[in-house]
């Protein structure tokens, strides 16, 4: 069977996207997977490591760019549509999944208007114009927040979750071996985060009484990589510093903390896996949903929430600090995290793909 997944562009996109690949190969090795996104995203980056086929749009976004770009970008709709209906003549999907990002409109659209099954997965609470328009063409609308469900047709719309891929499913609590130094976590998205960046190193000289206890693992992004590396040997911490991890799932095993955004995916990971969290939601996220994520982990005893707006490195000192002086209190929010997981996302949604795919294709 071949299998058509279009989107990416941020971890948040091609990671769920990545998760339902994962499970289309679990059940059947010989199936054909061909994602579509562009030559800027992070599929481009890291997917040809995976193992997966990658082809490309020549697509951008509209929204927030200014007018001179934003007519850029429209005028490169149509070739983009054109484009589309090539690779999918080429490949020959049995279907096309949407997992959000700039390649995901154009390549689902045509999909629908060419007569082959079609589906998209909305990650976020406030799903963007480009899914709230497939979703009125797609066979099915595959959500992770129960209170999406009103912005899409009921009948073809399903709660799964938010898949995650196949490393964070595994056992990944209690790895840790005694003796073991605390080790934290920190990571803004595929992308990096200046803020949190910034606010980490802040925050060492407040941490000089556990620095000898702390193992950190910093995913930085590219622009802020030398100037935090530079940081953390001057003071002496214990410090991987890396733009990007590529196995994160293995990471989150050995982590007693997490310091990260509130995004769709990371959420779905961390639950997954039972980890303790620190989450400093990016406070220009559409609809603010970042804060709202981090709000339902807060409310359950997940997380510790910091507001941008009130991050400083004292007080992100003093969380951490206070955090690992009360172990009780971190296996009491993995407990809670773990408790909030759904690991079957991707299950679900591989489910009912195959149930609206031709019986003959299967």
């Amino acid at each position: 069977m071949n299998i058509m997944i279009a989107g990416g562009g941020t971890g948040g996109h091609l990671f769920p996207g990545i998760a339902i690949a994962e499970e289309f190969l679990k059940r059947d090795r010989t199936h054909d997977i061909l994602f579509i996104g562009t030559e800027r995203g992070l599929e481009k980056r890291i997917l040809g490591n995976m193992g997966f086929s990658l082809r490309t749009l020549h697509v951008e976004g509209v929204k927030g760019r200014g007018m001179l770009k934003a007519l850029s970008a429209l005028l490169k709709i149509p070739r983009s549509l054109i484009e589309s209906c090539g690779l999918i003549r080429e490949f020959g999907p049995d279907i096309v999944i949407g997992v959000g990002g700039y390649s995901s409109g154009p390549t689902v659209l045509t999909a629908c208007f060419m007569g082959i099954k079609t589906a998209i997965a909305e990650q976020n609470a406030l799903p963007g114009i480009t899914n709230r328009i497939l979703g009125k063409f797609v066979d099915r609308i595959f959500l992770t927040f129960p209170a999406t469900k009103q912005c899409f047709p009921e009948k073809k719309t399903i709660i799964t979750g938010n898949p995650i891929r196949a490393g964070f499913v595994t056992e990944t609590r209690n790895e840790k071996k005694t003796g073991d130094k605390f080790t934290l976590l920190i990571f803004g998205g595929s992308q990096g985060a200046h803020s949190i960046n910034m606010a980490v190193l802040d925050a060492l000289p407040y941490l000089s009484t556990i620095t000898p206890a702390l193992k950190i693992i910093h995913q930085t992004g590219d622009t802020d990589l030398h100037t935090v590396s530079d940081c953390y040997r001057s003071h002496g911490v214990d410090a991987d510093v890396l733009p990007f991890i590529m196995d994160i799932a293995k990471i989150y095993r050995s982590s007693n903390l997490l310091i990260c955004r509130a995004g769709a995916t990371s959420i779905a990971e961390l639950t997954a896996s039972g980890k303790a969290a620190i989450l400093i939601p990016f406070p220009y996220a559409t609809g603010d949903h970042q804060t709202r994520n981090a709000e339902a982990l807060l409310h359950a005893g997940a997380c510790v929430m910091i507001r941008e707006t009130e991050l400083s490195g004292k007080k992100l000192a003093e969380t951490i600090a206070d955090l690992y002086n009360d172990p009780a209190r971190i296996r009491e929010m993995e407990t809670r995290s773990a408790g909030l997981g759904n690991p079957r996302a991707a299950a679900h949604i591989v489910d009912e793909c195959m149930e609206i795919i031709p019986s003959k294709k299967i």
